[in-house]
């Protein structure tokens, strides 16, 4: 008999062993057995009406078989005929060795390939085939169910997929279940050793579905328990209460503020406020549309941390993006950024430093940041991953806000927390919306607050498609850019590339979707374009990308957002946190290089002042579903509604965002827009679990299932890293 671990060499022989390792790295019972089929093929009735292409499986006739030497090569090869009574086909052997005694005229098979063309006629190549015995009936032979269809292994016949997975269920022991019987027996699930069956051998597809249906549940319970597990980790932790006062630096923040906050932006600093103010650290996720105010929320935690003598990190995934929070912050504060550590005697001395932490720092600057942050005189840390170094020494870090969370590891932020002399409460934000699933399944580990109202202000922005192929189309693009510089306005031009041949920063979206006909458009490229236009003449047109020195970077962002510069064209380095109000129009050149996220993001970056916006997506692509996805862009401004279009199109994997590695290491069954129940039950069984069995010491299979997740990778399949 044979359990999970098994080698297979000694059941399916050691030719076959040998394809299986080498070409998919299946080594065991239970790597074969998670080769699971793709399809399944049901018995046709006859021959009529194929096409070639298609899967055929058919009870058939051999009506003539020939062999003959091959010209080109050594050995015989074998050509049959056979018909199911109103048609016939061809069927071909290239090695008629082990077939030409066993088709023989008047023999009836269970034929089962794919049907192709040659000189005209249509034929199986290789088919898989079972000889039937005659007594056998029609009816017994339907009754033998769907036939599966294995995944492309090369130099073996899915037929012989087939057989050695059935060798492998035969000598099969009941297999210990990671599923407790509790959660099989409350969703009328199969264990796992009848799930294997029911997908390699099912009587009819009811069986494979159910058999599906546990294989989602299970995978949906071992990460909701993995999830659950961290959260009471988390509550065991400790930390200082970090509750502002009532007259001191937020207050103060609070007066200046020349707006009014929204209603969502006032419950989520409630809920920070009082999970700040509790001994054990806060872990909240708070996403939200672009230009939803996450940052005026986040800045008053931050207030609230200094105020309570702590200190407040914020890190951003990019150099822009952390000078452009560095010069918000300290704007948005005005005196409040002019002072050292806090004195709250006096509301007037209400004040903190805001410091600023890159990689490309000058030497001196970055050695006063330093000194700054460790004797406590910076109450506010904006910065990269330099922020992470040994040589950073926080003299009380409270508070960490991460932006853009998905850009960061587990392990980063990690480093980061271990910088506190006690567990820092902690505060990450996207301006990705997450549809509800992906949310409970990839950030299940934290609290979520969302923010969905946009500020008083906030313009509507209007989205269309521009077809590249269309000359007119485009050049009435740049004559719209013109006449928006004419009005006084600002317009950002984004491109997939920097060009002049460099190392390209690319975009994170779908590359199989843009076919690479012709080099994809350029920054530099693009600024010799405009520059030449005769809409844009004499406009200051300049460019922005990874490659520039830090400090031509700094010096054209602040000349854009001092108004300066007519027309930036980037790269997505400005995809997010970029705030300039009089930015009005936002070109993207070959938009469907471009995830539907990013772009949403991208448009984010105009109509942020008191005009309305306007996102040209310019693409030249063919493909269907790249337009399909810019369309859907175009359709909707409702961030929710596309990050639902876009984990339908990209599906898991991309949102999992992570590399996998070894058996039951990845989500792979999950399908998180229609298995929202799963997770939501998987949940609740996980939280009673753990409840019960907090070591789940009485589900001793279980833990070792959770244990293999995490062995390699320490949970950084959860987070995209």
């Amino acid at each position: 008999m044979a359990g999970l671990a098994t080698p297979l060499k000694g059941l399916v022989g050691g030719t076959t062993a040998g394809s299986l390792l080498r070409e998919r790295g299946i080594a065991t019972v239970g790597d074969l057995l998670d080769l699971l089929p793709v399809r399944y093929l049901g018995h046709e009735a006859h021959l009529s009406g194929l096409v070639v292409g298609d899967q055929v499986v058919v009870v058939a006739r051999v009506k003539a078989a020939t062999t003959r030497r091959m010209q080109k090569r050594r050995g015989t090869m074998l050509t049959a005929t056979i018909t199911d009574g109103t048609t016939d086909i061809d069927i071909t052997f290239f090695d008629a060795r082990a077939h030409e005694h066993k088709l023989l005229p008047g023999a009836r098979a269970l034929f089962a390939g794919q049907v192709s063309e040659y000189r005209g006629r249509l034929q199986l190549a290789h088919p898989g085939y079972t000889i039937l015995p005659e007594e056998l009936s029609e009816a017994e032979v339907a009754q033998r169910g769907p036939i599966p269809e294995y995944p492309y292994v090369k130099k073996l016949h899915n037929w012989t997929l087939a057989e050695c997975v059935r060798l492998v269920l035969d000598h099969l022991d009941d297999l210990p279940d990671p599923l407790p019987d509790e959660v099989r027996a409350a969703h009328d699930l199969p264990d796992l050793t009848t799930t294997y069956r029911w997908l390699h051998r099912p009587d009819d597809l009811h069986q494979v579905e159910r058999a599906r249906e546990r294989l989602r549940m299970e995978e949906a319970l071992v990460l909701q328990t993995v999830l659950g597990r961290r959260r009471r980790a988390r509550e065991r932790e400790t930390t200082r209460r970090r509750a502002a006062g009532s007259h001191g630096l937020l207050a103060a923040f609070d007066a200046r503020l020349p707006f009014e906050l929204t209603a969502g932006q006032r419950e989520v600093a409630a809920t920070l406020a009082a999970e700040m103010d509790r001994p054990t650290p806060m872990h909240r996720l708070l996403q939200g549309e672009v230009g939803s105010g996450k940052t005026v929320v986040a800045l008053r935690a931050m207030l609230a941390a200094v105020e309570a003598g702590g200190q407040a990190a914020l890190l951003a995934p990019t150099e822009v993006l952390a000078i452009q929070h560095h010069r918000s912050i300290t704007a948005m504060l005005g005196p409040l950024a002019e002072g050292g550590m806090l004195s709250f005697g006096d509301e007037a001395d209400a004040s903190t430093r805001v410091v600023l932490l890159t990689g490309s720092m000058p030497r001196r600057a970055r050695s006063a940041a330093l000194t700054e942050i460790a004797a406590g005189t910076a109450g506010i840390v904006v910065g990269t991953h330099a922020i992470f170094q040994d040589v950073v020494e926080f003299h009380d870090l409270a508070l960490v806000v991460v932006d853009e969370q998905h850009r960061f590891g587990v392990e980063q932020r990690e480093a980061l927390r271990a910088k506190g002399a006690e567990p820092p409460h902690v505060l990450v934000m996207t301006a990705t919306p997450i549809p509800r699933t992906v949310a409970m399944t990839v950030y299940g580990d934290m609290e979520t607050s969302v923010l969905r109202e946009l500020p008083r202000g906030r313009q509507p922005i209007t989205t269309h498609v521009v077809p590249a192929e269309k000359p007119a189309w485009v050049d009435r693009t740049w004559e719209r850019v013109g006449e928006e510089v004419a009005a006084g306005h600002q317009v950002y031009v984004v491109c997939p590339r920097i060009g002049d041949d460099g190392d390209d920063e690319q975009p994170t979206g779908p590359a199989e979707d843009a076919p690479a006909l012709a080099p994809p458009a350029a920054v530099l490229d693009t600024v010799a374009e405009l520059r030449a236009h005769p809409a844009l003449a004499g406009r200051r047109i300049e460019p922005m990308h990874g490659r520039l020195p830090a400090d031509e970077k700094d010096a054209t962002m602040s000349a854009f957002a001092a108004g300066d510069v007519d027309v930036l064209v980037s790269t997505t380095v400005i995809e997010v946190g970029v705030d300039v109000a009089n930015a009005t129009v936002m070109v993207v050149r070959d938009a469907d290089r471009f995830g539907i996220s990013q772009l949403h993001q991208l448009r984010g970056r105009v109509g942020r002042g008191g005009n309305a916006g306007l996102c040209l997506l310019m693409t030249g692509s063919e493909v269907p579903a790249s337009r399909e996805r810019l369309e859907a862009v175009a359709a909707t401004t409702d961030g929710f509604e596309l990050a639902r279009v876009d984990l339908t199109q990209r599906r898991e994997g991309d949102v999992l965002g992570a590399a996998q590695s070894g058996r039951r290491s990845r989500i792979r069954y999950l399908r998180l827009t229609q298995d929202e129940e799963i997770i939501a039950a998987a949940r609740e069984h996980a939280t009673a679990l753990l409840a019960a069995d907090p070591d789940l010491a009485h589900h001793p299979v279980l833990r070792e299932r959770i244990e293999h997740w995490l062995d390699d990778e320490r949970a950084a399949f959860l987070e995209k890293g």
